[in-house]
Parts: structure tokens; C-alpha cells; sequence
């Protein structure tokens, strides 16, 4: 769920949730950015972009899995994007384009292919100041470069990425931290459905957990794309791509350990 005005996030989530329950809420929020069309009065930010050729630096190879290369979806430019990240982006890492595993074959050769671990994407940072556009190769799919606004926001966790030491709850009245902020929070949950989005919260509309944990706490929102007909990608059943990072690895701009999880209904 997301926010135009931070001050108004506080405000109804006390309104809601009550002003404890309400106050541990507002505190997981998280910056991050609507990728929208580009308009009149909204620009391109930096080089933000879906599809079109990759941002490499000279001579950096183009991922493959087993001997078929990815295909590119869309480019950050996270120096355009660090005034509103601020120290949620502990690192610089200029361009980061993301891979997915997206082939233009027979489906008897693609089913010949291991989809089930993390080479199945990439995220793969560059130089601004040294990167060059890199056509794909066949037979990955080349989607039509499409510039994006990327519209600031705060984002806080749908229902789905809550757990029960989150949020204090009556357990009398709920099962569970996740039927409180789905109860209280009402129609605000979930309404990045369908939206292309960078970091924040992902939209988990689809009734599971998209941001898993580990010792250093919930994983890092790079990127969450939607099925889009005018760019010719697909998701299968109203289907979302969702990029995430563990928090450490993001902290040590460490981006060979990205996955990518696609839901759809």
C-alpha cells in the first residue's frame, strides 16, 4: 500500500490500528516509486526504463542459463533515484538491469531447461559513466524501450508480509497480525496491483508472502512488474514479477544474490 504524503500514512494507520498498534505500523514503511508512463508533466527519470537494450559495461558477459541467454526487462538508474531513497540505498550501484529467464523457443526446448534455482534471473549493476547499450542475443525476447517516471512514494507491507511480531494484536479478535492489517487497513491493501514498481513493499495481493526474512531481517523490494500488453510480457493469470535481495546482500551491493518469484491466480 502506498503514499503519496507520509503524514497522512501516519494518521490513518493510528486511525485504524489504533495509536500503538498504528505508531509499529508507520514504522515499516519504506521509500520507493510508482514506474509510470511518461507524460507532459512527468518526465523521464534518469535512464529508469523497461525493455529496450541492456546497460552494460564493455565486456561484461550477457547472463545465460544453461547455454540460453536471459532476457532484459527493465533498467534503475539508482543515482537518479538516491535523493528520495536516501539511506535506504546503502550503496551507489548506478545502472541495474534485470534479467529473467524469457525465451522465443519451442516449449520442448524450454522445459528441457532447470527453472527452479536463482540463475533463472540476474541483476547485474554498471558504471553509468562506462555503460553501453547491449543488444540481446537470440533467442532471448527484446521488449521495446519504454522510459519511465518513477513517482515517489512510501510504501508500507501489504498483509501477506506482516508477521505477528510486527504489530501488537488482541489474539482474542484476530488470528494474527496478517487479519488485522487485512481487516483494518481495508481497501488500502494491496493497491499496487498491476503497477510496475521499484523498492518499497511489493503489492502481495495474491494471498502469500513475497518478502521472506532472515537473520538480518526482511528481504529488499528491487523491482515488481506487471503483466503489460503494451510491452508484449506476460506473467501467465494476471501474473506479477517480483525482484528482491536479502538485506545483507543489498547492503554490500552484492546483486548475485537477487532472485526473482513470479505469482499469478
Amino acid at each position: 500500500m502506498e503514499f503519496d504524503d507520509p503524514a497522512s500514512m501516519h494518521r490513518v494507520c493510528a486511525e485504524r490500528l489504533g495509536e500503538k498498534a498504528g505508531q509499529q505500523f508507520a514504522a515499516m514503511a519504506r521509500r520507493g516509486f510508482r514506474l509510470d508512463p511518461l507524460t507532459d508533466d512527468a518526465q523521464a527519470t534518469g535512464r529508469c526504463r523497461l525493455g529496450g537494450p541492456a546497460l552494460l559495461e564493455p565486456g561484461t558477459p550477457w547472463p545465460e542459463l544453461g547455454g540460453f541467454p536471459l532476457s532484459l526487462h527493465a533498467v534503475l538508474d539508482t543515482d537518479a533515484l538516491a535523493p528520495w531513497l536516501g539511506d535506504e540505498l546503502p550503496t551507489r550501484s548506478g545502472l541495474l538491469n534485470f534479467f529473467y529467464l524469457d525465451l522465443d523457443v519451442p516449449y520442448e526446448e524450454y522445459r528441457k531447461l532447470d527453472t527452479s534455482g536463482p540463475e533463472v534471473c540476474r541483476v547485474i549493476p554498471a558504471d553509468p559513466a562506462r555503460a553501453v547499450e547491449t543488444a540481446a542475443p537470440g533467442p532471448a525476447r527484446s521488449y521495446p524501450a519504454t522510459p519511465v517516471h518513477a513517482a515517489e512514494v512510501t510504501m508500507l507491507p501489504d498483509c501477506w508480509d506482516v508477521e505477528d511480531g510486527d504489530v501488537e494484536f488482541d489474539t482474542d479478535e484476530y488470528w494474527g497480525a496478517t487479519s488485522l492489517i487485512l481487516n483494518e487497513m481495508g481497501g488500502l491493501d494491496g493497491n499496487t496491483a498491476g503497477s510496475h514498481c521499484a523498492f518499497g513493499w511489493p503489492d502481495t495481493s495474491y494471498a502469500s508472502k513475497v518478502t521472506y526474512r532472515d537473520a538480518d531481517g526482511p528481504a529488499i523490494h528491487l523491482l515488481q512488474l506487471a503483466e503489460d500488453a503494451e510491452l508484449g510480457w506476460g506473467w501467465g493469470d494476471a501474473g506479477t514479477m517480483y525482484f528482491t535481495i536479502p538485506a545483507k546482500a543489498f547492503a554490500a551491493g552484492d546483486f548475485t544474490k537477487a532472485e526473482a518469484d513470479m505469482r499469478c491466480c
